[in-house]
């Protein structure tokens, strides 16, 4: 068994709870869909978001809504690149898997540019 991390990102549409709350929840719901991630194999997670969010943590709500409460998650603010994607929260989870797992990476809404 082996460690292969999952990424992804999604804009949020404003600086508040409500609407960082809506966006982890998406964003770890599509990637927990077609990843098939089982959560006692995830390892760790790593959010980040853009410095104009900082009305929640997303951490949180991978914890109380997924039930994550066992996982190891840290929120950091993303570095400040000139003319980067604003709004954007972004996700790296760490799993245990099998050497041919392949992960399926996922960006939504405006974060999709990302991939271009």
């Amino acid at each position: 068994m082996i460690t292969k991390g999952i990424r992804g990102a999604v804009t949020v549409n404003s600086n508040t709870d409500c609407s960082i709350k809506k966006a982890t929840l998406e964003l770890l719901s599509e990637l927990v869909k077609v990843n098939n991630i089982q959560k006692d194999k995830i390892s760790h997670v790593i959010f980040t978001l853009t410095d104009d969010l900082n009305a929640a943590f997303p951490a949180k709500f991978a914890r109380l809504d997924f039930g994550w409460t066992d996982v190891a998650m840290m929120c950091f603010h993303e570095l400040d690149v000139p003319a980067s994607l604003p709004m954007c929260l972004r996700v790296l989870v760490v799993v245990n898997c099998e050497e041919d797992f392949a992960p399926q990476f996922v960006y939504l809404k405006g974060a999709q540019k990302l991939r271009n």
